[in-house]
């Protein structure tokens, strides 16, 4: 007679693989008791929905950054089994109709964007009041706690700017001219003070409309021909240091360009010996991690950084001699 085989012994599964089954749970425990019912209360077909996380940024259009954000909350979306829901506006009062729209949807989940702190207090008590978990990511390091998120995901933005200016320093650089592209803009106001506070020359600040490259580019050109003395340009985003680039070549500067932030073009261009360098925040990892940590959150109770730390994405920087390294992942929309 065969005799049959043994049972295997049962193991209790590793924590990576437990977190894992945890997200997957969540997102059958919402789609079976209809964590995301419509607005109206009455259920229906949201009971046969997946559970949906809101993204909600400050992102302008046509801006490649962002799409690096929402590349990596989509791929964590997708691991998790829980939809997205990506939007944007990069004024304050749009992003926080933005946010009341999520609030109204009954997501389970909402990540955002605190560029303009102020405007995200009344959309983000909401969501605590409907039971919606937020996390912030990107901007906003120094208000995410204030807000009451739960987490934040991002660059320590002056943390960044006092790293720039010491590596300017290294570089035996004498005047900068600081590019911010939006006024206001708490992430991009702290780099530049950042940078002024450790760059042992000049810095100077030029406010710029972010909205229209012609416009950069004819503001950046004027005031390296107004002061020759200007040589480094720094930008806020690898569009802008690609406009830069062209701003220091119509100009007949002899300023060098550095940036915060890349993408492709970008890190060609500091292969090429265009661009010095470039800090890297990581924004796909922001992204994923931010929709990551929602669903955590919802399954497990999980808060990152214990709810009184951020996470950190950045700074690190791109440079001739590492760029090669990030470019496959750059070309890929990732880095």
């Amino acid at each position: 007679m065969k005799t049959p085989p043994r049972p295997l012994p049962h193991r209790r599964p590793g924590p990576l693989l437990a977190l894992a089954l945890a997200c997957a749970l969540f997102a059958a425990g919402c789609s079976a008791t209809g964590g995301s019912a419509d607005a109206s209360g009455e259920g229906g077909a949201a009971h046969a929905t997946r559970p949906k996380i809101a993204l909600v940024t400050h992102g302008g259009k046509g801006d490649a950054f962002w799409d690096r954000v929402k590349r990596g909350a989509e791929d964590a979306a997708a691991k998790d089994g829980v939809d997205l829901a990506y939007s944007n506006d990069p004024d304050p009062t749009g992003q926080a109709d933005l946010v009341r729209d999520a609030v109204r949807d009954r997501v389970d989940g909402i990540a955002l964007t605190l560029a303009k702190p102020q405007a995200m207090r009344g959309p983000i008590a909401q969501a605590k009041a409907a039971g919606i978990p937020v996390v912030g990511l990107n901007s906003g390091i120094d208000a995410w706690r204030a807000s009451g998120l739960l987490g934040f995901f991002g660059q320590d933005e002056s943390l960044a700017g006092r790293a720039v200016g010491e590596k300017l320093n290294a570089l035996k650089a004498t005047h900068a001219l600081c590019v911010i592209h939006e006024r206001g803009n708490v992430a991009l106001e702290a780099r530049c003070a950042g940078v002024k506070k450790t760059f042992d020359g000049q810095t100077d600040m030029l406010y710029v409309e972010g909205t229209d490259q012609d416009a950069v580019a004819a503001a950046v050109t004027a005031r390296l021909r107004q002061d020759p003395t200007i040589d480094e340009v720094i930008a806020n985003g690898a569009q802008f240091a690609l406009t830069a680039v062209k701003s220091v070549r119509a100009s007949g500067s002899k300023a060098k360009v550095a940036t915060f932030d890349l993408n492709g073009d970008l890190v060609a261009a500091v292969r090429a010996g265009d661009v010095q360098f470039a800090v890297d925040q990581q924004p796909y990892l922001q992204g994923y991690l931010a929709v990551d940590a929602l669903c955590l959150y919802r399954a497990n109770g999980n808060v990152s950084g214990g709810g009184v730390s951020p996470v950190l994405t950045g700074p690190a920087f791109v440079t001739r001699g590492n760029a090669d390294s990030v470019a496959k992942y750059a070309a890929d929309g990732t880095r």
